[in-house]
């Protein structure tokens, strides 16, 4: 058999392998491979390659990978793994599989009691597709133990969503950063494929230069970049002025839009607010977000699936690869990019030739949103080097509890910096927690010029985000122009956005439903939960508390979350002040919100504390004066600023620091001794971050005898 007929006889086989995993379904039964998507497998399965294939949502990225596999394991090939970052990704490419008759499987944090019958399974060859999340890489036992068999054995390693690799991309993950690690360690002839919707011309010479095998002399990966348009998609932009606006908009034509869909939303509080008034208005929704619990996170994904609900209310948790023809995306606030936009537009349309609807609610507080999450980047060189100083002092593996009792950094941002460190060859994850590695630990050098880069970077995206709301141009054009796409010409127009003319969207609301909307952002009271535990390492900062807080809170009321889309506009604006601007008195508006909360909370004080503040006193004070006149109960105390040298804000990031900090600052000052015995006490303070302040001015209170102790504020902060 001469070489061009092999080459044919391999493609026809690639394509029986395409119908069979397209299956009838999708009336198909004649389906024939893209010339990109030949390319791409064979030089994979031919010659042995590793490739980076840049092409939109649905185009057929997976398509590549299990034909390429289902070639490689009829040549003897062992099981292809691929990377996958989502859970609700690996279920719709496990479900693919199947269709094909591939064997897939997956390894991730929720099916921990069945890793050992996997393992079992990939040793006797019963496996075709090994599913696994980049977090598996690092984790000891499969690092130490499980990868270096599949590096070894693999037919095919396949990243998923590879963007994720560049600290250029819009979703940067510090685990994918392991992989590359994983590549360096491959034999020669493995083929490695990467794939993506979402990577700019910066983020694809990135991935592929970390494709690039250690040594190599060859040509280096194949890179596939195909047109990015989604022909199927009408984008628009509707700007409404006010919060209720945009909601009212929302339950006024969420019924218009074709189908099922989603509607993101920027933070899990949008999430929970915006689907409880849509209910109101009698729409079947649900809210979805990373706090969902995950056996409800797959039945709301199955409702959507089966139109079941006319959309799930989410945050960005509903994205990567969430596989389903849906009719419409709606976003009530901008993505901090045009990049994390086109992914999330691109969950509709997908599987259909029927128009989907794409609309965008933008608002000017997304600005603020945007800045919170651009404030958890990674720190600072000065708390780098005092982790990598404690775990050099320890002189061997300290848990993350251990290592956020010495250190000011909140949980998520510690472990994020240490999977940063762990790649940079700093310390390295072990069981029982972190250890310096004696490799590179005291060699690192903090990239100070790559953070700076990466933040100007992520600052120009949010201009362009914020010039795609007003731009007169091509919305598809414009982008596809910001993800480098290589066919987006200068002249391209879709015909299909609104200021193509393709798509006419309302703008007009009904005054009933912005009257609906306005009640219900206006309805304050959001509770404060108590902290019920204290954390883990006081003893090592000094402070004598340990294990179950005895007398907790009951739970308090504030009048909004500082995220929430009603009162939370009034008091961005109220705590976005300092210094001499810094208000001395709580506006009206929000006197009758507290006036409301009061009376459907009902708290029956019998006496008020006010909690001092260094930067409003004149407001706390004024809050705490008009609770005393209105409830008619005395102010009997201060939890008093005493070390004014332990800085506002001290430790806010880090339970551990936090505490110490607060016990340094505050003492508990009564006017006499049994001012607050045998009393329900109504703690007043300005704005909840933490929560410990509020927990340790209670445990005083408790200590002196106070029957309960009920917190008020003005805010909480997410």
């Amino acid at each position: 058999m001469t070489a061009t007929t092999e080459l044919e006889s391999t493609r026809a086989r690639a394509e029986e392998h395409l119908r069979a995993l397209v299956g009838p379904r999708d009336g198909q039964s004649d389906a024939v491979l893209y010339d990109d998507q030949w390319a791409a497998i064979e030089a994979l399965v031919v010659d042995r390659r590793r490739a980076l294939v840049v092409q939109r949502t649905g185009w057929g990225k997976s398509a590549v990978y299990f034909v390429a596999t289902l070639l490689l394991r009829d040549q003897g090939s062992g099981p292809t793994v691929i990377i996958s970052p989502l859970l609700a990704l690996m279920r719709n490419q496990i479900a693919a599989a199947e269709r094909a008759g591939i064997r897939a499987v997956t390894i991730n944090s929720t099916n921990m009691q069945q890793w050992e019958e996997t393992h079992e399974a990939i040793s006797r060859g019963e496996v075709d597709v090994l599913l696994v999340s980049p977090e598996r890489l690092n984790n000891p036992g499969f690092r130490d133990e499980v990868l270096p068999r599949l590096a070894a054995t693999c037919g095919l390693l396949v990243i998923d969503e590879a963007h994720c690799i560049s600290d250029w991309g819009h979703d940067f993950r510090p685990d994918y950063r392991r992989i590359r690690t994983l590549l360096a360690e491959l034999p020669d002839g493995i083929p490695v494929l990467a794939t993506t919707a979402t990577a700019n011309q910066r983020v694809t010479d990135d991935v592929a230069e970390q494709l690039v095998s250690t040594g190599s002399t060859d040509e280096g990966p194949l890179v596939l970049r195909g047109s990015l348009d989604r022909e199927t998609l009408q984008l628009g932009v509707v700007r409404l002025p006010t919060a209720e606006q945009r909601l009212a908009w929302l339950a006024d034509h969420l019924a218009e839009q074709p189908g099922s869909g989603i509607v993101y939303c920027l933070t899990v509080a949008a999430t929970q607010q915006v689907a409880d008034y849509l209910r109101s208005r009698g729409h079947q929704v649900a809210a979805y977000s990373g706090q969902t619990e995950q056996t409800e996170r797959l039945a709301l994904e199955q409702a959507l699936l089966d139109g079941k609900v006319k959309a799930l209310v989410a945050t960005s948790a509903l994205g990567m690869g969430f596989d389903a023809s849906l009719g419409f995306v709606v976003n009530l606030g901008a993505p901090s990019s045009p990049v994390a936009y086109y992914q999330q537009v691109g969950r509709a349309g997908r599987g259909t030739t029927s128009a989907a609807s794409v609309v965008l609610l933008p608002a000017l507080e997304d600005r603020d949103i945007w800045a919170y999450f651009a404030s958890l980047a990674f720190p600072r060189e000065a708390l780098v080097r005092e982790t990598l100083a404690v775990l050099a002092e320890a002189g061997g593996a300290m848990s993350t509890p251990a290592l956020e009792a010495r250190v000011d950094l909140s949980r998520n941002r510690l472990e994020t910096m240490l999977k940063v460190l762990d790649v940079d060859g700093a310390v390295r994850r072990v069981k029982g927690g972190w250890e310096l590695d004696p490799k590179g630990g005291q060699e690192w050098a903090y990239d100070a010029e790559r953070y700076r880069r990466v933040a100007e970077a992520r600052e120009r995206e949010q201009r362009a985000m914020l010039d795609y709301l007003t731009t007169d141009r091509c919305r598809m054009w414009f982008l596809r122009d910001q993800l480098d796409d290589p066919a987006a010409g200068e002249d391209w127009v879709c015909g299909r956005c609104d200021n193509c003319g393709g798509l006419d969207l309302p703008v007009d609301v009904s005054p009933k439903a912005v009257a609906e909307a306005a009640d219900r952002l206006a309805r304050p009271g959001v509770p404060i939960e108590p902290r019920k535990l204290w954390p883990t390492g006081l003893s090592a900062l000094g402070v004598d508390r340990s294990g179950r807080i005895k007398q907790p809170a009951e739970e308090g009321r504030a009048i909004a979350r500082l995220t929430d889309l009603g009162h939370g506009t009034a008091l961005r604006e109220l705590f976005r002040t300092t210094g001499d601007e810094t208000p001395t008195t709580v506006p009206v508006p929000l006197v009758r919100a507290v006036v409301a909360m009061l009376a459907d909370w009902q708290p029956a004080p019998d006496a008020i504390v006010v909690a001092e503040s260094a930067t409003r006193p004149g407001l706390v004070a004024d809050l705490a004066a008009g609770l005393s006149r209105y409830l008619e109960r005395p102010i009997v105390g201060r939890w008093a600023i005493t070390d004014p040298d332990v800085l506002p804000g001290q430790g806010a990031t880090n339970s551990a620091q936090r505490v110490a900090a607060v016990t340094r600052r505050h003492a508990l000052l009564l006017d006499h001794p049994d001012a607050v015995r045998d009393r329900r006490v109504l703690l007043v303070d300005d704005l909840v971050v933490t929560g410990w302040s509020i927990t340790l001015a209670s445990d005083g209170l408790a200590a002196a005898g106070a029957e309960a102790v009920l917190p008020l504020t003005l805010a909480v902060s997410a």
